[in-house]
């Protein structure tokens, strides 16, 4: 499936989930006189997401690289700090609570792993490279793409049609 908006990605939604439950977690009591440790594991749940979205926008590889691990340390800042919270005794009545966001972040890390691996395998070399030529024949292979399912579509229908006759 190919995307259209970053708003559409798996990867963003469940960085931006991460982003908006560790809010509601920082938002609780417990938060009230550890002002500096609220805000650095709420920026660094917010840069999870945001350096995501600065991979996909238009670079080279290497940029989106660079971003998509970025990202990556992110959620991994958001996870070794949650795991620092079960340990402080002023924390530990949120114990079941961070235990899924840690989860949350270590799903975000994977997709972003899988995501560095697959342009890393990819003899794609960012979207700066393609020029007007490029896109056009891009665009001709995925109308052509869509084209050959319409076909395909159409004959399983016809030969399903031509068999439910008893």
């Amino acid at each position: 499936m190919r995307y259209k908006r970053f708003e559409d990605l798996p990867v963003w939604n469940e960085a931006i989930e991460l982003a908006a439950q560790i809010y509601a977690l920082t938002a609780k009591a417990e938060f009230k006189s550890h002002w500096s440790l609220k805000d650095q594991i709420e920026r660094a749940a917010v840069s999870v997401s945001n350096n995501f979205v600065e991979s996909v926008d238009d670079g080279t590889n290497n940029e989106l690289l660079a971003f998509l691990y970025i990202a990556r340390g992110s959620a991994g800042e958001v996870r070794s700090m949650l795991c620092l919270l079960e340990r402080i005794q002023a924390f530990r009545s949120l114990n079941n609570e961070s235990k899924p966001l840690k989860k949350r972040a270590e799903n975000c890390s994977r997709q972003l792993k899988g995501w560095a691996q697959s342009v890393q395998d990819s003899d794609f070399r960012g979207e700066r490279h393609i020029n007007q030529r490029t896109k056009r024949m891009d665009q001709a292979v995925r109308e052509r793409d869509e084209f050959l399912k319409e076909l395909a579509d159409i004959r399983a229908k016809g030969s399903t049609a031509g068999t439910s006759k008893s």
